[in-house]
Order: C-alpha cells, then sequence, then structure tokens
C-alpha cells in the first residue's frame, strides 16, 4: 500500500504584547497608590502629632503676643503678625486634621498595631497628644469665644479621651502586679501630666473654676510622682532608646504648663505659678548644659526631634505671662529670648521635615525595636 504524506507547514504567530503591557502598567498604577497607603498607615504612631502639637502651642504663642494687652507685639503698627497668627493656626488645624485622619484609617486597618501600642510602655503616653493638640488648638482658635456653646461642647468632647486615659494608665500602676511605675516609668509618662494641665489651663478660662482646679491637682499630684520616680534613676528607666532623648525636653514642659494652668485657675501669676516657671526654667538649663546627652539623637533626623519644639513654645507662653506681671527689663528679655528661639526651632524643624520628608514615615523606634522593660534576677544595675 502507499501511505499518503501530508506535508507540513510552519505557522508563526506573533503576539503583540503591547496592549497585556499596558495593562499591566495600568494596574500597577492603580495598586500603586493603596500600597504607598498601607505603608505610610502602618508606620504612622500616635508620635508624629508631636508635629501638630508643636504647631498648634506656637499658634496660641502668637495669640498671646499679639493681644491688646500685650507687651510683646502690641505695640507694632502692622497686619504682619495677626495674618502670621492666623497663616499657623490654619496650618496647624489642616496638619491636625491630615493627621487624625490617617490614624483613623490606621485603626481600621491595622488595629492589632493599634492595640500593640495602646499597651506600649512608652507608646501608650502619646495617645494623650491628639486631645493635646485639639484643646491647644482650641484654645488658640481666633474666632471662638470661651463662653460659647460650641467652644464648651468641643472642649468636652478633647478632653473626654484625656479622663479615659487617665483612668486606665494611672489606675494600672497600682492595681496591676506587672506593671509597676517604677518599672513603666520614662521621660515620655509625662504626656499624660501634661495632657491634664492643658484641660485644666482650658477648663478655668471657660470659667470652670472647679473642674479646672481638679483636673490640675491630678496632673501635678501624678507629675510629683513621676518625676521623683524618674529622679531615682530606677532600672526600668535605663530602657529608654537613645534615640528618643529629645523626649527629655518634657521634664520642663510638664511645671511650665503647670504654671501657665495655674495662672488661668487664679486669673494672675502668683508666687506659685512663678514658683513652677522657675522651676521649669532650671531644668531647661540643666539639660542645655549638658549638650553629650542629645548627641547620639541628632545623628540621623527622625520624627522625635519635634519633642524639641512645644516644650520650648511652653517655656516661651510662661516666660510672655511672667513679663506680663513683672513688667521689668530682665522678664521682658526672658520672653524675647525664648520667643525666638521657640520661632526658630519651629522653622528650622518644619525645613528638616521637608527636606527628609521620604524619611519621616519609615519605622519609627518608638515601637517594635524597643520592648517592655524586664529587669533581671541578681542584675540590677543603677546609673546616678
Amino acid at each position: 500500500m502507499e501511505t499518503l504524506v501530508i506535508p507540513t507547514q510552519e505557522v508563526h504567530i506573533d503576539i503583540d504584547d503591547s496592549v497585556s503591557s499596558s495593562k499591566e502598567r495600568n494596574t500597577d498604577l492603580v495598586h500603586a497608590k493603596p500600597i504607598v497607603l498601607m505603608s505610610i498607615l502602618s508606620s504612622l504612631h500616635a508620635g508624629y502629632f508631636r508635629i501638630s502639637l508643636s504647631l498648634c502651642s506656637q499658634a496660641l504663642l502668637w495669640k498671646i503676643m499679639i493681644a491688646p494687652d500685650s507687651m510683646s507685639m502690641s505695640h507694632l503698627h502692622s497686619n504682619l503678625p495677626s495674618m502670621a497668627f492666623h497663616l499657623l493656626w490654619y496650618l496647624a488645624l489642616a496638619t491636625q486634621v491630615l493627621l487624625c485622619l490617617l490614624y483613623a484609617l490606621k485603626c481600621f486597618f491595622f488595629f492589632e498595631m493599634v492595640k500593640k501600642e495602646f499597651s506600649h510602655y512608652i507608646g501608650v503616653n502619646y495617645l494623650y497628644a491628639p486631645s493635646i493638640s485639639w484643646l491647644i488648638l482650641l484654645q488658640s482658635a481666633p474666632m471662638m469665644e470661651p463662653q460659647s456653646i460650641l467652644y464648651q461642647t468641643l472642649f468636652s468632647v478633647f478632653a473626654l479621651p484625656v479622663l479615659t486615659l487617665d483612668t486606665k494608665l494611672y489606675g494600672q500602676w497600682f492595681t496591676t502586679e506587672k506593671k509597676f511605675l517604677s518599672m513603666m516609668a520614662n521621660p515620655a509618662s509625662q504626656v499624660s501630666v501634661i495632657a491634664n494641665l492643658v484641660a485644666a489651663k482650658g477648663a478655668a478660662e471657660m470659667g470652670w473654676r472647679e473642674c479646672g482646679l481638679c483636673l490640675f491637682s491630678l496632673g501635678m499630684v501624678h507629675y510629683v510622682v513621676i518625676f521623683v520616680t524618674l529622679y531615682q534613676r530606677l532600672p526600668g528607666g535605663n530602657n529608654f532608646p537613645t534615640k528618643l532623648r529629645p523626649v527629655f525636653f518634657l521634664f520642663f514642659a510638664a511645671p511650665a504648663m503647670g504654671s501657665l494652668a495655674w495662672n488661668s485657675i487664679c486669673g494672675t501669676f502668683d508666687p506659685l505659678a512663678k514658683m513652677l516657671f522657675f522651676l521649669s526654667l532650671f531644668i531647661f538649663m540643666s539639660l542645655v548644659c549638658r549638650p553629650n546627652l542629645f548627641k547620639k539623637s541628632m545623628k540621623r533626623f527622625n520624627v522625635a526631634w519635634w519633642a524639641y519644639s512645644f516644650p520650648i513654645t511652653f517655656l516661651a507662653l510662661n516666660s510672655v505671662q511672667y513679663a506680663q506681671e513683672v513688667k521689668e527689663q530682665v522678664a521682658a528679655g526672658l520672653m524675647l529670648i525664648f520667643s525666638s528661639i521657640s520661632v526658630l526651632i519651629l522653622l528650622g524643624l518644619m525645613i528638616l521635615t521637608a527636606a527628609n520628608s521620604n524619611r519621616l514615615l519609615r519605622h519609627d523606634p518608638v515601637l517594635g525595636s524597643v520592648t517592655s522593660p524586664k529587669v533581671k534576677p541578681k542584675q540590677r544595675s543603677y546609673c546616678f
């Protein structure tokens, strides 16, 4: 039989990849923005509210300095200070709203990380920072009076988280068996004190004197306890990371805000307010005379540097109140010095933040690299 041979032909099919590759590129672009957003949310923590806190406190400083009864800028026949104050206030408002929105998204998408931050011995203190920023922003608002219903309603909303965190944080120090204050106390613990004192100042300005006195006593009593605990240099304080040493400026921020709160409660810068101001001034000079303490933390920019700004601003606010009460050349000199330092530090940090924006939202040493303090038996080291 004859075999039938069928000739074979090679068929070449060319596939145009331009359409598929363009679709892949479009898909990558679509998914790029959510990936970037998720990366930002995973790196964000409550410590970033130092930025808005610094801006809000600076706005409050400018509001006091341009007031008609102020001896700092009231004599200037120019609208420039007023325009600068309004611009700064709206910048602080925009920054605060943006940070709150991002943190709310983090609570939705990364709730486990928020829970971990809430149980962290350093991170939990900065959960007060959003409320502090809102309260200071409210006190510096150019369009609302403290006696208005809207002002009092907003104050109650912003002060409620402070009292809630007080119940959790202060209560565990003497009721739980594992989280003793001697082990959990660190310089960041003073943020909770500042929150109560800021709320006390706001309550006194609204006329709620008894409420302000209650918040002031709560804040100052715990400030004394925290200050004495940290002053003893117990083993728990040795777990504070080097990169967060700018937070040491909170040592004079708390008495400075206490002086401002007491001034609002009493209506005058009396001897107790002056004593707290002198204490904050002494602690400030003690820290400034030790630059080596901050040398390692200044090697690379991170968000902890913003902890330099708002404590200096609190001290500048104190110096303004002191100068208005004493009316001497030395007091006026202190007011000029601290106000100038406060403005220069804020401007410097804003420039550095803009220049290092790509590094700003990387993982910060507040959480992750820091573990909860643990003391091994028979290995207790004291540092004097």
